[in-house]
């Protein structure tokens, strides 16, 4: 776990729309272990995410995540958003990006890390939304890749 050394991880978030311009997000398990996250984002909405591995470019890392947690295959990313994610757990440096195409039918899997799915008006996203999902939304919405 990262939360064990003192370097931080890079981790990617990849907003996903359908035809009504909202974005997909996944709500994650309320139980710590099931939920599986360094930063103990259990029973939060967030976007598909996921750490990058070594040897794996950003884009790879984002294609690979969105596979393994909702099925999609996705095409044509943009990087919009980097920052800095970091509480008592863990420190992320987080990469924001778009899909602008997506194809397939979304499925959960078997494991129990994520328990459902919603498409999300930006304007009417939920209260439990974490805080790396909704920087990277708030980045996209003002345009602005990087905040200090």
């Amino acid at each position: 776990m990262l939360s064990n050394t003192n370097m931080p991880g890079v981790g990617i978030g990849v907003m996903i729309f359908n035809k009504k311009g909202e974005v997909l997000l996944i709500l994650r398990n309320d139980n710590p272990i099931l939920a599986d996250s360094d930063m103990h984002l259990e029973g939060t909405w967030t976007l598909p995410a996921g750490k990058v591995k070594y040897n794996e470019t950003l884009v790879e890392a984002a294609i690979r995540k969105v596979k393994q947690e909702t099925n999609l295959d996705v095409s044509n990313l943009e990087i919009v958003s980097i920052a800095d994610d970091i509480n008592k757990y863990a420190h992320f440096v987080t990469i924001g990006l778009v899909a602008y195409q997506n194809s397939g039918n979304i499925n959960l899997g078997n494991t129990l890390e994520h328990v459902d799915y919603k498409f999300f008006d930006l304007n009417s996203l939920p209260n439990n939304l974490c805080k790396p999902s909704l920087t990277i939304i708030n980045n996209y919405l003002n345009k602005q890749i990087y905040k200090n």
